[in-house]
């Protein structure tokens, strides 16, 4: 009789947190179901979709052009704000790192110079937000015009390259090169994105700035009022995403190794806040996990694949990226994930 019971008492538990898993996956976790959808969306328009070199190339494709600015605008949206001149800043620095490159012919100085400029250029953005009390809006707006703007009179318009041929080999394996493990080639990007992206998981949750971040987005007023310092927190924020631009330029820029001064990162800024959003961050602040970020980077990705199978027209490749952030925030409302809880 006591088995029957301790049996009867399991089965009455697990039907009390069934309801509640089910719940929780379709909310907290919803990211993990859209992209087990998409995995066989992506498979039925292409039968190859599951090859490695394919599974190679999104992730290159991934960690060189939005991959890690993602990463950063997590925080950014997490803290209740938004950046976007990260696309204006890929465009300056990856350009002005080929004339680094080609004037110290050294990619570790390139490297060296897009991370100090970018968390410079970050920096500013959070000091203006922080300290100059504008909107985060209309400062990386102001920001992305000035990129803009000196990247096209410093390249007039056309094409930045690297001039040495030996320059232009070693440079190219930043983003080719790669490693062979178990037989399958792991490009240096995909190694560099996951690692990155597992330290910024851990960062936004296990550590104060991460803790604090959140504080900050979900009530700006209450963080300061229980000791968390609110300015420094958005100056970090933006210092970081920063940081994380400059890398993205260096990479960017071995990936392409001409960069196109008027072209360069456009609608990066656009591919990032997206992937953001269907990666489950609540586009009002306080709420957001970087795992989600990461799919939602792969996700993004395998939706312009699956764009190009269906010969869906370029020119609407722009209206396909606003619905899907349309479509994420509102089932982010739907779903209670805009209310600012922590």
């Amino acid at each position: 009789m006591r088995y029957d019971g301790q049996v009867k008492t399991a089965r009455g538990q697990f039907k009390k947190e069934l309801p509640r898993f089910g719940k929780a996956l379709l909310t907290e976790y919803s990211y993990f179901l859209s992209f087990a959808m998409l995995l066989i969306i992506a498979y039925a328009t292409n039968q190859n979709f599951f090859r490695w070199s394919n599974i190679s190339s999104l992730f290159v494709q991934s960690a060189t052009t939005t991959g890690f600015i993602a990463l950063g605008m997590t925080m950014v949206i997490c803290a209740g704000m938004i950046d976007i001149s990260v696309g204006a800043q890929v465009a300056i620095l990856s350009g002005l790192c080929l004339v680094i490159l080609n004037a110290t012919h050294s990619i570790w100085i390139a490297l060296l110079f897009c991370l100090g400029a970018g968390v410079v250029t970050g920096t500013v953005n959070g000091l203006l937000v922080a300290k100059g009390r504008m909107p985060a809006m209309i400062a990386t707006l102001a920001m992305m015009s000035i990129c803009r703007s000196l990247i096209n009179h410093i390249g007039q318009g056309g094409p930045f390259s690297v001039l040495d041929r030996a320059d232009f080999n070693t440079f190219r394996q930043v983003a080719a090169g790669s490693v062979e493990v178990f037989g399958y080639k792991l490009h240096y990007p995909l190694i560099l994105f996951i690692l990155v992206s597992l330290l910024f998981g851990l960062i936004m949750q296990r550590t104060k700035l991460g803790k604090h971040i959140y504080a900050v987005g979900s009530n700006a007023v209450s963080a300061r009022l229980v000791g968390v310092n609110v300015e420094f927190i958005r100056v970090a924020v933006f210092s970081i995403t920063g940081l994380l631009c400059g890398f993205t330029s260096w990479l960017y820029a071995s990936r392409v190794m001409a960069v196109a001064s008027a072209s360069a990162g456009v609608e990066f800024e656009l591919d990032a806040i997206a992937a953001v959003a269907i990666g489950g961050t609540a586009m009002s602040g306080g709420r957001g996990k970087i795992i989600g970020t990461f799919l939602g980077v792969l996700m993004f990705k395998m939706i312009n694949n699956i764009l190009i199978a269906i010969d869906l027209p370029t020119f609407l490749n722009g209206t396909a990226k606003g619905i899907i952030i349309i479509v994420a925030v509102l089932l982010q409302n739907l779903q209670g994930r805009g209310d600012n809880r922590p």
